[in-house]
């Protein structure tokens, strides 16, 4: 140990001479413990000297996969925030709380009979935190309705989203993200507008049309939930694109702005809707006259409970967890982690809020040996501020983790550097495309303004798996590209 020490003061100080920035590494016993692992510090000592680290906090820790020993630490301890790399907590939680084939379920029930094709009660819509449902699976309730004979509802049209509790935005969350997909509120009855399953958004695409007139704008799926404001100009080619697409905070009005040149794809953003319940009914609304069922004049369309008298005329189930998870942690889908927090809560504590549903996390943490002093979560996404790990804690994660049962699904969610392919390099394929890094990290991202992270496995050239979580915040420019070289680095490794 004290031959090491002697080592990073005399590098410090010959540094110190040159005017170049040193950062000190944090040893302890079991870095030391193996030699070996010398070029690699060396390699990532080298790597931390890089200007852009210098105002940023950081933590870094790399294990051994097959002990969990620490060959390198800068910093364990220090208390950062994760951003996305939280979820790798969350999906954990998850999987060990409901199990890989655990599936959610929507119901559609009535409390009345059927009498010349009139349905004389009410219809409802129960969801149970299904992020995956969508418009098709709307229109095969509309279409099983319709095989029954029911033409037209006497009653009201009911959704029913009392699974989890009324609260639809998780702590941290900002105003200027509320209009967007990956802050939208949490409902038990929401809707999705495609395969990536952005529960509580649609797709709003503006393209150009003729010079001098307003873009032609599309909603996917198509709802009456937002009002369209388009201020949008089309231009001709060769001019700049300012189009620009959001939501007024507080509202539904979309709002459109900007010149978009003919030529050009224009644009296109997910925008979040205020409330899913009342969007996914307006959506199963259309659904149902699709198929040729109408509402009576005086129904309406509400939120509610279902009535004890009702019974389940439909029902479907979403896809297990094992396969859920893909698109979750592969597209870091922030609604989906929000909404396991509170479904976790909900299977263990019997409420469906982020109280009990972070309360099933904090415990997974205790259960598996981690210290929760180490840990404030707010949110189970990574969006809040205030959520703090160390790179000690996460990377003891990652090693726990690989006992359990489940961990195949688990590694089976993570992305894959430098693979093109959505569902297979997720956030990480456009990172690390080139040898040896491609294909052998596989790891989750987090990004926030002003804090990046990368934690999850590398495969080294010497043919061992090294656990790393590299953790940054405070930086004044990005550090992407020295995480991605630190990972690298640990990929080089012979």
């Amino acid at each position: 140990m004290k031959i090491w020490r002697k080592l990073l003061v005399s590098i410090a100080a010959v540094f110190m001479v040159s005017g170049a920035v040193f950062i000190p590494v944090t040893v302890d016993s079991s870095v030391e413990a193996s030699a070996s692992y010398t070029n690699l510090k060396n390699s990532i000592n080298n790597i931390m000297m890089d200007s852009r680290m210098r105002n940023a906090s950081t933590s870094v820790a790399i294990r051994k996969a097959s002990t969990g020993e620490i060959v390198y630490q800068y910093d364990g301890d220090k208390r950062i925030t994760p951003a996305s790399s939280l979820k790798l907590l969350t999906v954990a939680a998850a999987l060990d709380t409901l199990g890989e084939n655990y599936r959610f379920s929507t119901s559609v029930l009535i409390d009345g009979k059927v009498k010349n094709g009139t349905l004389n009660g009410n219809l409802y819509l129960r969801g149970q935190g299904d992020p995956t449902l969508l418009k098709t699976q709307l229109d095969s309730f509309a279409d099983g309705l319709m095989k029954q004979g029911i033409k037209q509802i006497s009653g009201n049209l009911v959704g029913d989203d009392m699974w989890f509790d009324s609260v639809r935005l998780s702590a941290g969350i900002l105003a200027e993200d509320e209009p967007y997909y990956y802050a939208a509120p949490i409902s038990a009855l929401t809707l999705s507008p495609n395969n990536d399953f952005d529960a509580g958004s649609v797709i709003v695409e503006a393209i150009p049309s003729v010079n001098g007139k307003a873009t032609k704008v599309t909603l996917t799926p198509l709802t009456s939930m937002l009002e369209v404001v388009n201020n949008s100009k089309t231009v001709p080619k060769g001019n700049k694109s300012t189009l620009k697409i959001t939501r007024q905070v507080g509202t539904n009005k979309v709002v459109i702005t900007g010149n978009s040149p003919r030529g050009s794809s224009g644009a296109k953003e997910w925008i979040s809707v205020t409330n899913p319940t009342l969007y996914t009914l307006d959506v199963f609304k259309r659904s149902l006259a699709e198929k040729g069922i109408t509402l009576a004049t005086s129904s309406k369309i509400v939120q509610g409970k279902t009535s004890e008298k009702a019974h389940v005329l439909l029902s479907r189930k979403s896809m297990p967890l094992k396969e859920l998870i893909v698109p979750f942690m592969k597209l870091s889908n922030n609604t989906h982690a929000e909404m396991l927090a509170k479904e976790m809560g909900k299977v263990k504590y019997g409420v469906g809020s982020w109280d009990a549903g972070l309360k099933v996390m904090r415990e997974y943490t205790d259960s598996i040996g981690l210290d929760s002093n180490y840990w404030n979560i707010e949110d189970a996404s990574g969006m809040s501020y205030s959520n703090k790990i160390t790179s000690n804690q996460l990377s003891q994660l990652l090693y726990v983790v690989r006992s359990e049962p489940w961990y195949h699904t688990y590694m089976n969610s993570l992305p894959i550097a430098g693979e093109s392919d959505r569902f297979i390099g997720g956030t990480l394929r456009n990172r690390m495309k080139m040898a040896p890094a491609k294909g052998n990290v596989i790891a989750k991202t987090g990004s926030l303004e002003n804090i990046k992270s990368l934690a999850g496995y590398a495969k080294t050239k010497g043919g061992e798996t090294l656990i790393f979580t590299i953790l940054t915040e405070n930086a004044k420019t990005s550090t992407i590209p020295v995480i991605d070289q630190i990972a690298t680095a640990i990929t080089n490794f012979n």
